[in-house]
């Protein structure tokens, strides 16, 4: 049984392949995604991948993502693949990279982190632990960080 296409080519933009299943939602609001915008945003969503199981795929006409909202993906889609389209072809193609050091990515998540106090002038900096299952702690306080709630203090 051949696999239907259920998303339109796109001209010049980015398509974000390899989102875990119910993220995309996500990863909009952390693209900043202006859904009011006259440029079309295609959604699919809870697709069978082989890679996966099951993955959402996003895809941004005239939009290329930048190094830092590729390094912000990668916390809620490390998997995540970006393909660069330009003139209907891939013109790049990368994999998203959760770096070691994360610094500005996203705000600790203990409200007595000295991160949190507005005087003390620190970069907001989290250092990846483990990969598998993912670990990743303050690198002032040390407290480990919950995935889902430091998802919601993306910078």
């Amino acid at each position: 049984m051949s696999e239907m296409r259920r998303v339109t080519a796109i001209r010049n933009g980015t398509v974000v392949d390899h989102i875990p299943s119910g993220r995309a939602m996500q990863v909009i609001r952390l693209l900043r995604i202006d859904t009011d915008r006259s440029t079309p945003v295609s959604l699919v969503m809870n697709v069978p991948s082989d890679k996966i199981g099951r993955k959402d795929v996003l895809k941004i006409e005239d939009r290329e993502l930048s190094h830092k909202e590729l390094d912000r993906l990668a916390l809620i889609a490390p998997s995540a693949s970006i393909a660069i389209i330009r003139n209907h072809a891939v013109a790049e193609k990368m994999m998203v990279e959760l770096a070691d050091d994360l610094v500005n990515i996203a705000r600790c998540s203990f409200s007595n982190c000295i991160t949190i106090n507005d005087r003390e002038p620190l970069p907001q900096r989290m250092r990846v632990v483990n990969r598998d299952p993912l670990e990743i702690r303050c690198y002032y306080c040390g407290r480990g960080q919950d995935i889902e709630e430091l998802i919601e203090k993306i910078l």
